[in-house]
């Protein structure tokens, strides 16, 4: 049943407007003052706060400050007999939800608190939604490898410095782009992923640039690149290593001057962008062979972050069973399964030249192929495909 809190310093508005929303199969407390409003607040989850403005001691305008402070995803709706358009648009630009004027109109009233409620849903909906995601990029260990990793991207994320991560193949450069990005101040805008390798040469500078219309042949109307969809937020360029030397100077030139211009365009567009960098190749290697820009290296790498492999971390194995088991038996919706301590010990003798990626897939396929408990047999025989 969801909760309202009505404050208001008249007994009869109080009284009636609580007959009215239990009616309506609401719970109802009741405050007469703004003290007493906050008092509750602190101890009690609310869905919405109905609150007069014109009151003693303190005003409605103080006591939404207050709650916004307190509890700021309740929605506050705002009721007055002294309502004027300053006063309502002033009650919206503290926070306030919505604002009716008394006497108060009872479908108006009505038909607000379930806006005001679906908000609410709305808001406990993201953050759901947004702790399944976040899990899924978890970075999962605690050996003095990942460790350092970990406390590295902490140090480093506050600021604005470029970040350059290096590892081979599947180690989770990638997860450590989106720590980065989440423990940032930059972490309510975009992260958009860019990955060099997998565009064509020819078309890398329209993806990150954007283009106008006419550009090239198929460019039949303008589109902006991946570095404004980033503004205010990051941009990752995955494998880096694989960007050709065209891109990388224009690369070079929005780090050096934070503008861009698109594919076929003259004018200079402002962007504000934090960069993040990967790679699985040997970027001073690739310097010696000119098959990378030295200047746009040392752009990056103001902080160097190099993940380590598996096998640097195999006393991270048993928290990762654990991990991967609890996210997998979730996604397919089936009973949470158990591995056993001679299942998890053959696991840390495997190589895992796949890292992470491939330790993913053979505890997918364990959870596929075995029954609730996981065994040294079941690693032996589904670990390694035969």
């Amino acid at each position: 049943m969801s909760k309202i809190l009505v404050i208001d310093d008249e007994r009869s508005i109080r009284n009636t407007l609580k007959d009215i929303l239990e009616f309506e199969k609401y719970q109802v407390e009741l405050a007469e003052d703004g003290f007493k409003a906050i008092e509750l607040m602190k101890s009690t989850d609310f869905d919405v706060v109905l609150c007069d403005i014109k009151m003693p001691g303190m005003d409605g305008i103080e006591v939404l400050q207050k709650i916004e402070e307190i509890k700021p995803d309740t929605p506050v709706v705002m009721i007055s007999g002294h309502g004027n358009i300053d006063t309502a648009v002033e009650s919206i630009k503290k926070g306030a939800f919505d604002f009716i004027e008394k006497p108060l109109d009872l479908n108006r009233l009505l038909i607000t608190l379930r806006n005001a409620m679906d908000k609410s849903s709305l808001i406990t909906e993201t953050k759901v939604l947004r702790k399944k995601v976040n899990k899924r990029f978890d970075i999962v260990g605690n050996s003095p490898a990942i460790q350092k990793v970990k406390d590295m991207v902490d140090r480093v994320a506050p600021t604005d410095a470029r970040v350059l991560i290096t590892g081979s193949n599947g180690t989770g450069k990638e997860l450590v782009a989106r720590r980065l990005h989440e423990k940032s101040n930059r972490s309510e805008g975009p992260f958009i992923e860019v990955n060099c390798a997998a565009i064509p040469s020819e078309l890398i500078e329209s993806e990150l640039f954007g283009h106008e219309k006419g550009a090239f042949t198929s460019a039949v109307k303008q589109r902006k690149g991946k570095f404004e969809q980033a503004t205010g937020g990051t941009i990752f360029l995955d494998e880096i290593g694989d960007m050709s030397l065209s891109a990388q100077a224009k690369v070079l030139r929005a780090l050096q001057e934070s503008v861009i211009t698109r594919v076929g365009g003259d004018s200079q567009i402002k962007v504000d962008v934090r960069v993040v960098a990967a790679t699985n190749k040997n970027l001073t290697r690739e310097i010696e062979m000119n098959s990378f820009r030295e200047d746009l290296y040392h752009r990056l790498s103001v902080i160097l972050i190099h993940v380590p492999t598996l096998s640097e971390r195999i006393e991270d194995i048993p928290v990762l069973c654990d991990y991967f088991i609890d996210l997998i038996c979730t996604e397919y919706g089936i009973p949470l399964k158990s591995i056993e301590n001679d299942a998890v010990s053959e696991l840390q003798k495997m190589p895992w030249t796949g890292n992470i990626r491939e330790f993913r897939n053979v505890i997918e396929r364990l959870i596929i192929l075995c029954d609730k408990t996981i065994t040294k047999d079941d690693v032996l025989s589904y670990a390694v495909p035969r």
